[in-house]
């Protein structure tokens, strides 16, 4: 299930055909670093968090746009820059997922799974909401 949580939340990062401008994973990290991001995905799932310097991840997510809110958190080293790529990490997991990353706008971007630009999540930093699980063990940075 965590592998769940970890894919949706880092398709954060994705990269549609009609979008032109490519975002390094450098350009991401400065866009969503300490900052409150909100995500909604192809599949109807959203959600909120934090993505923090170390690769740790505190949010929310809910799937398919239906059901429970879930409160996540993942470890330092869950999200790990590879080249120009975004890749998440999981502990029991055999292979990282990568992902592609393009600009949408000033204050958001797509991420999709590498190959695969019909699965993907739109990220969009600044929003104004936040809640219980965004103050865990980071202090609600």
């Amino acid at each position: 299930m965590i592998v769940r949580y970890a894919i949706v939340i880092v398709s954060l990062f994705a990269a549609g055909p009609a979008l032109s401008q490519n975002l390094t994973a450098d350009g991401a990290r400065r866009l969503v670093i300490d900052k409150l991001i909100a995500f909604s995905c192809f599949d109807g799932s959203r959600g909120t968090g934090r993505i923090y310097d170390d690769g740790s991840i505190i949010g929310t997510i809910q799937f398919q746009g239906a059901g429970p809110v879930r409160s996540v958190w993942l470890p330092a080293g869950t999200l790990k820059a590879k080249g120009e790529a975004v890749c998440v990490s999981i502990k029991g997991t055999y292979i990282d997922q990568c992902f592609d990353l393009n600009r949408i706008e000033d204050q958001s971007f797509r991420g999709s799974l590498s190959g695969l630009g019909v699965a993907y999540c739109d990220f969009t930093r600044g929003v104004s909401i936040a809640g219980p699980a965004m103050a865990g063990r980071h202090g609600g940075r």
